[in-house]
């Protein structure tokens, strides 16, 4: 029996600083968005919270950029979420909407509620994720572009090392109870990034050199759920500063 061979197109794009990081992003952002347009009619993205990104929101929330996007043909999804309300101050849905949904003409977007029952919202996420792709059983959605970050820690899209989360194989979406936040959160699993069009990681910070160098090691067995992102039939993308690329050898 011979198994099928796999390849993981990687990219590694090292910028200065988060400004110049966000930049490249856009411009990814808006290619991405183009093709799918044209062959699909609509553009499926899941984002990330945490403070990271919003650079890159605000300058998508920007005047050149908000005219330039097609928002109507934009469907947004969100990888996690806290398990606070939409205004909650922790609430990654919350910091989107501040940042670029209030300032866009985007009218497809899609919370996670994490201010009901966890196993409930999770639940209720899932199922509409089946019917907004159109999923038969056991299918996975197909995003065109998903956002991710990466904590100090290797964790991405509340996924932590020694989760149960990172063994789902049949969920889409998962509730559940992070010790080390001391708090529950919901999640999209490994099968939905991995299944992604394009992943793309925004990472910044001298913090973060030592987890950035072992994600990068495609040939090393994963250990780091940020490591575990490898999209089956897709891109792989990572947007890091100098701080993060270089760690304390970088140029001050």
């Amino acid at each position: 029996m011979t198994s099928r061979s796999r390849s993981i197109h990687l990219a590694l794009h090292i910028h200065r600083d988060a400004a110049a990081m966000a930049e490249r992003t856009a411009h990814l952002f808006a290619g991405y968005c183009e093709e799918a347009v044209a062959e699909r009619g609509l553009f499926t993205v899941a984002l990330s919270g945490g403070h990271s990104p919003i650079p890159l929101f605000r300058l998508l929330a920007g005047r050149d950029w908000a005219e330039r996007l097609p928002w109507e043909k934009i469907y947004i999804y969100w990888v996690d979420e806290r398990c606070v309300g939409p205004d909650h101050a922790d609430s990654n849905y919350g910091m989107v909407r501040r940042e670029l949904l209030s300032q866009v003409s985007a009218t497809h977007y899609y919370r996670m509620k994490g201010e009901e029952a966890p196993e409930r919202a999770a639940r209720v996420y899932e199922d509409m994720l089946r019917d907004h792709f159109k999923l038969g059983p056991g299918e996975i959605p197909r995003f065109d572009f998903i956002l991710l970050g990466m904590g100090g820690d290797g964790h991405t899209g509340s996924l932590f090392a020694g989760s149960p989360g990172l063994l789902e194989k049949k969920r889409l979406v998962i509730d559940q109870y992070v010790p080390e936040r001391k708090a529950a959160r919901l999640a999209l699993t490994l099968p939905v990034l991995n299944n992604a069009r394009c992943c793309l990681f925004f990472v910044n910070g001298e913090e973060k050199h030592e987890m950035l160098a072992k994600a990068l090691d495609l040939l090393a067995k994963p250990s780091l759920p940020a490591q575990m992102v490898r999209p089956t039939f897709g891109d792989l993308i990572w947007i890091v500063d100098e701080q993060a690329a270089l760690g304390g050898t970088g140029v001050r």
